[in-house]
């Protein structure tokens, strides 16, 4: 894989070019910045941005002064080739708080092993209705440690207003659910997103992951998607890499509450 030509492409498509993640969410473009305002159950941030030194910090106070109008929390997502170099120190400096970094993984689903298949006695279920969230829902609460009445409302909106932009599945060991994760598939890009993946404690270790990551590519592949992408966490870049991912840049949310 051609790393650097990846990677604009992936900026181009993904990030200048983004489109709304859900129904109740507009992409809007001012100036050299593309930011998405959503409701306050969806996602409201800074997706890309192209800005240099003696222009950033005015950018910045006007991103914040947008969303606090708004009263809405939002997310400036900075990755590791952003400029200026400085733009994650300006953004603590403005107020905002830098979480966990991550590592943008990809993967041309043509060169990924898809072999991975659950481990005995785990099912795979798609999620397609109200009930099949729920469980998706549960897992996320358990898993992270947060609660899920927000990916609860953005998957429901999402499924009944394009259920073919997303593909969401949770693993069962019996009627139980220990695992969940979804896909997300933009319309005219290249490009399909990897998000959600978490097992619940006691059932880690044991390829269900793996699996989740491979069921989805498989999807992918159906749909005609070259690439995967993925922000990872440390504990899942090892089994990315494994299944043929490759590290490109970081990237790291800078959240700022009004």
């Amino acid at each position: 894989m051609d790393h650097a030509a990846v990677l604009a492409l992936f900026d181009r498509d993904m990030r200048e070019g983004a489109q709304p993640d859900g129904p109740d969410a507009r992409v809007e473009r001012v100036g050299r910045i593309v930011r998405q305002v959503s409701s306050g159950h969806g996602w409201n941030g800074v997706v890309w941005s192209d800005l240099d030194a003696a222009g950033a910090d005015a950018v910045i106070a006007e991103q914040i002064a947008h969303f606090s109008g708004l009263g809405r929390e939002f997310e400036w997502k900075l990755y590791g080739h952003d400029l200026p170099v400085d733009l994650g120190q300006r953004l603590r400096a403005a107020g905002f708080v830098g979480q966990p970094e991550e590592t943008l993984m990809i993967g041309e689903v043509a060169d990924l092993n898809l072999d991975a298949e659950p481990p005995e006695g785990i099912r795979i279920l798609p999620v397609t209705d109200g009930a099949g969230v729920d469980l998706v829902a549960r897992v996320h609460e358990k898993a992270f440690g947060t609660d899920g009445s927000r990916l609860r409302h953005q998957l429901l909106a999402r499924l009944a207003a394009d259920a073919d932009t997303v593909v969401a599945v949770v693993a069962l060991a019996g009627d139980t659910p220990v695992s969940a994760a979804r896909m997300e598939l933009v319309p005219g890009t290249r490009f399909a997103g990897l998000w959600g993946g978490g097992t619940v404690e006691g059932w880690r270790g044991r390829g269900i992951y793996r699996a989740l990551v491979a069921h989805r590519a498989r999807a992918a592949v159906d749909r005609g998607y070259r690439y995967l992408q993925v922000d990872a966490m440390s504990s899942s870049r090892p089994i990315l890499e494994r299944l043929g991912f490759e590290p490109l840049t970081t990237t790291t949310p800078y959240v700022y509450t009004p």
